[in-house]
């Protein structure tokens, strides 16, 4: 008799609509000065206010029902996570939402953010502009964008575990970019696991296609791991004469633009730094979405 006087009560209290609970929201734009917000979300104030105007289409709620989250702060509370890759839960904290709330917010952001990513220019007058970048670096000529992957670690995913083992040993997605002399963004492909070898995602790319059909003029410059193309040019392995080991140096200072531009993507969004706990696809949504903040902040 007990156990069912105490089942039916258990019955009514789930019965019973929960409470919602809603926290309150800072207003972060008046919480910090310019700088204090930089330090914590990445961009000024102006620009998060200009990113929002250009997102609201995508974030602003069809009604103003139920406490729904302005854009602005969806845009801060994303740039937040970029900023620390700190748990949603922490994120949350900072910004008075909850963890679900901040998960929905952060894929959301990102998704609308990856839609922006840049396109390889081929028209001849920003090519030329792009020459003359990386030609005022070591007098390499012909040079349009330098090409190289990074890997961002991820948990292991449910599905296809083994393909996510890169040869260091641990979970990642390999990340394709090319860069341009001033550490921008041209191209980034972030939709391979981390047992993919970087010449095989260039040659599964878009980009790759657009080189061998000749719409792009001019050369990248990748390392060893890349075959040696018309247009992709990869330093000697053995330089045996001077005029080979001058190549190698100029190949060397104009290249590692693209490392430097990966140094500064993961300094400037630590999310990128440790370890995703995401499935694959949001990783790579977020990767993209820094991609695009990262040429913005530049």
């Amino acid at each position: 008799m007990a156990h069912n006087l105490w089942f039916a009560d258990n019955v009514m209290e789930r019965a019973m609509r929960r409470e919602r609970v809603f926290r309150d929201r800072s207003n972060l734009l008046e919480m910090y000065n310019n700088e204090d917000f930089i330090s914590r979300f990445r961009l000024p104030k102006e620009v998060i206010l200009s990113l929002t105007d250009e997102l609201a289409e995508v974030l602003s709620p069809a009604t103003s029902r139920s406490h729904s989250i302005p854009a602005v702060l969806q845009v801060c509370t994303a740039l937040r996570f970029y900023a620390t890759g700190s748990f949603l839960n922490t994120v949350g904290d900072t910004v008075g939402l909850s963890k679900a709330s901040v998960s929905r917010v952060v894929y959301r952001v990102s998704r609308a953010l990856s839609n922006k990513l840049p396109q390889f220019p081929n028209q001849m007058a920003e090519l030329n502009k792009l020459k003359r970048g990386f030609f005022s670096i070591a007098r390499f000529p012909n040079v349009v964008g330098a090409i190289d992957g990074t890997h961002v670690r991820i948990q292991a995913p449910p599905a296809h575990e083994h393909l996510f083992v890169n040869r260091k040993g641990y979970h990642s997605l390999n990340i394709q970019a090319v860069c341009d002399s001033d550490l921008r963004f041209l191209n980034c492909v972030a939709r391979w696991p981390g047992s993919l070898h970087d010449s095989r995602i260039l040659q599964n790319s878009q980009l790759c296609l657009a080189f061998e059909q000749g719409i792009i003029d001019g050369v990248l410059l990748g390392d060893s791991g890349y075959p040696l193309k018309p247009w992709l040019l990869t330093p000697f392995l053995n330089p045996t004469t001077l005029a080979q080991r001058n190549y190698n140096t100029a190949h060397c200072s104009t290249r590692n633009t693209v490392e430097r531009a990966f140094g500064v993507l993961k300094r400037r969004f630590h999310c990128l730094h440790g370890e995703l706990r995401m499935a694959p696809d949001r990783v790579c949504n977020i990767i993209c979405a820094t991609v695009v903040l990262h040429n913005i902040a530049r």
